[in-house]
Order: structure tokens, then sequence, then C-alpha cells
């Protein structure tokens, strides 16, 4: 009986573990998400492609054209100032990584990167803005 419910005990605290604990390591979502910031900072558009999925790159064909897109719509992650992972967590069966960002000038941003496990390790299946909350006073 004692086995049983030390063995629940264990299981049940493996559930309850962070995402974050159980995906940490340098291939770690958050870690990838940093990586595409520093090939964008050095604006190695190749490494930064490297960083999407099958499936954006298929969507965008190369990197040339992949970089004009984020500089198009996201010029605060092709050319960021101040970069912050917040939470990972799981939504909906997607693994998501909340990243903050501060441009240049001074404008706050908060992203979700859509995560995905292939069979190179993590990659970037999308980006989306998130609202912020209001700050308060």
């Amino acid at each position: 009986m004692r086995l049983i419910l030390t063995v629940l005990a264990l299981m049940t605290s493996l559930a309850l573990t962070p995402l974050q604990a159980q995906q940490a390591g340098p291939d770690a979502p958050g870690d990838i998400v940093t990586r595409q910031f520093d090939a964008f900072r050095t604006d190695n558009l190749d490494e930064a492609f490297s960083y999407a999925s099958p499936m954006i790159q298929f969507q965008f064909q190369d990197p040339q054209n992949f970089g004009m897109m984020v500089e198009r719509g996201y010029p605060m992650v092709r050319d960021p100032g101040q970069v912050r992972m917040l939470d990972l967590r799981e939504e909906g069966g997607r693994t998501v990584q909340r990243v903050e960002i501060l441009d240049g000038k001074g404008t706050l941003y908060l992203l979700d990167y859509d995560m995905i496990r292939t069979e190179e390790g993590w990659k970037i299946n999308g980006v989306r803005f998130v609202e912020s909350p209001p700050l308060a006073t």
C-alpha cells in the first residue's frame, strides 16, 4: 500500500512540474527563440530561417522572403532591443513560449511563439501578438 501511495505521489508531482522545468536545456523552446533573435541581430537570415518550422519554411520558400515578412510584420523581432523569455506553457495541445520585447523606441511588445517538436528539435511554427495588460497606476 505504501508503495502504491509513493508511486502515486511521484506521478502527481511529475504531472504538476511546470512545463518550463520539463523543457529546460540548450535546445528548449526559449533557447531556440533566443537563437533566432541572435541571428536577426547579426543579419543572418539563413540561420534565422533555420529555426522556422517546415510549414513556415514551405510557406516562405527562402530566407529572403522570410526576412521581408518579419521586417514588415514584426519589425521588433527583426531588430529587437531587449528580449526576455517569459512563461512556457501548453495551450490547446500547442507549446507556447511567451516573449517580451522592448524595442529601441521604448515600446513594449508581448508575443506568443508557437513551438513544435520536429526530428531536428524545437522549431518556431508561428508568432502572434498578445494584448498587453493595462499598466497599474
